[in-house]
């Protein structure tokens, strides 16, 4: 048999003003230049730029908007205004401008208009004289380029791809011989099928001077020894001098790994970074700014609070004018919304990152990345009195202004270690004083991780080998052997 029960349980859930918040503090100035843009073409309510006063409009919009929330009996003839804000009914502007998933966010990149890379290299297939055949084998080799410039594929599958997609029957030397047509394409090196045949072929296309011919004779006989940087057999095996040998690794050093990268019609747009707060030493002291483009001015338009008021004294209430109503309504929370929001995004902003400059005040001071503090996200969270994940959304994606230079704001987080003296310091500051120490070595005699942990231990930073390498790594720092130089 059915019972039935009652049952009290707690939920949270954020509310559609709190989602519109939380959006729009993770957005830095330009995306929500954007975000602001869109809402004023959105929300004809919602008007820019500074606003004209009067001495009763203030209280009016309050007075007027305030009408209507009243709870008064009407006749069935009249409109009741409340109604679209029953819980039976949502607003269009709740589901619509507000409640949105991340995943909905825009990810695409934009691209430079122009010719694409595969488009230039058959432009300039079509200066060769090539048959029918050779033709259709050279586009699709092309074809078949990346955006590095090489080709990543086996001669035997490109066989059988032009067999099978293609309906071209060929073999593998027809197939090289074209390959070898497309190694003629510019830019130099287009079209190899690794990196050693890569600079092969850039070689090859310069002027043949005794470092260029030994470069080739390097890149061709002795790539392993090369890319493993064994000068001593490279000497013993070519017989050469030190100083032959260093003009010939200056002509490899100059040529271009990735050649499909120096398109420029393949580059992707840059975006401009623009600071979202700047710091400023005045008199010994640190002052904070936001970007004035994340303050705009706003205001809820006067005609349609005025609509909304001319309704509330007709007489007459039609069904079209409810429906008017209804809208003009809506468009005016929205709008009130927004600009609150904004006011509460200005606010967060500039207390976090104020937390932020005092935290960190002996960086800002005196720009010396060794000074930095241990810093992780809820040390900041526990000062300004916030949830850790409002600050993180502070943190992300966001620049600040310095006077050395334009920062990353998540770059002064840091997680602590203790040294020999028991004190906790920054793993920033570890990794500045070994990439000072990895710049100062002799790069005839590059230092190994144990020898850099040696050094560290000796400076008070008692660290293991393999925490060395992973700092090492995350400041993209080759081993010991790739750092070394003749």
């Amino acid at each position: 048999m059915l019972k039935q029960h009652l049952q009290f349980k707690l939920s949270q859930k954020l509310s559609p003003q709190q989602i519109q918040l939380m959006k729009l503090i993770q957005l830095p100035t330009q995306a929500f230049e954007q975000r602001l843009k869109q809402e004023l073409e959105e929300n004809p309510a919602l008007e820019g730029g500074k606003e004209e006063h009067d001495s009763d409009y203030d209280s009016d919009l309050d007075n007027s908007t305030d009408d209507f929330n009243d709870n008064e009996t009407i006749n069935t003839e009249d409109i009741n205004v409340d109604e679209y804000l029953s819980d039976d009914e949502i607003p269009d502007y709740r589901t619509q401008v507000n409640n949105y998933s991340s995943d909905d966010d825009e990810k695409t990149i934009p691209y430079a208009a122009g010719t694409s890379f595969t488009q230039h290299l058959i432009n300039q297939l079509n200066t060769y004289r090539l048959s029918d055949e050779e033709r259709d084998i050279a586009e699709f080799l092309v074809g078949s380029v990346d955006e590095s410039g090489y080709i990543r594929r086996s001669l035997s599958d490109i066989t059988d791809d032009l067999a099978f997609t293609q309906n071209v029957y060929t073999d593998e030397e027809k197939v090289e011989s074209v390959l070898n047509i497309v190694h003629q394409l510019d830019p130099a090196g287009v079209g190899a099928r690794s990196l050693q045949e890569c600079l092969s072929i850039q070689l090859h296309r310069k002027e043949k001077t005794a470092d260029c011919e030994l470069a080739i004779s390097i890149i061709d006989n002795a790539f392993d020894q090369f890319t493993k940087k064994h000068y001593k057999k490279l000497l013993q095996k070519f017989d050469i001098t030190e100083e032959q040998l260093k003009d010939a690794i200056s002509e490899i050093e100059h040529l271009n790994p990735k050649p499909g990268g120096s398109y420029a019609g393949n580059n992707r747009i840059v975006e401009h970074v623009v600071p979202d707060f700047a710091i400023k030493i005045v008199d010994g002291e640190l002052e904070l700014t936001l970007n004035g483009r994340n303050a705009p001015e706003l205001h809820v338009s006067r005609e349609y609070n005025n609509m909304l008021k001319g309704y509330k004294d007709s007489k007459e209430k039609s069904s079209s004018q409810k429906d008017a109503v209804i809208f003009i309504k809506q468009k005016l929370d929205a709008a009130k919304w927004f600009i609150e929001a904004i006011k509460q995004r200005q606010q967060t902003l500039f207390v976090t990152m104020s937390a932020i400059m005092h935290y960190q005040s002996e960086y800002f001071l005196t720009g010396d990345e060794r000074t930095l503090k241990p810093m992780i996200l809820k040390d900041i969270a526990d000062e300004i009195s916030m949830d850790v994940s409002t600050v993180s959304r502070v943190a992300n994606s966001k620049y600040v202004d310095t006077p050395y230079g334009t920062k990353l704001i998540k770059e002064f987080f840091s997680e602590s270690m203790k040294n020999d003296q028991g004190e906790d310091v920054s793993t920033r500051e570890i990794k500045k004083i070994l990439e000072t120490v990895i710049d100062e070595e002799d790069k005839r005699k590059p230092l190994t991780d144990e020898t850099l942990a040696g050094i560290l231990k000796e400076k008070g930073y008692p660290i293991a080998r393999r925490t060395v390498a992973k700092y090492r790594e995350q400041l993209d720092i080759p081993v010991a052997r790739l750092r070394k130089k003749i």
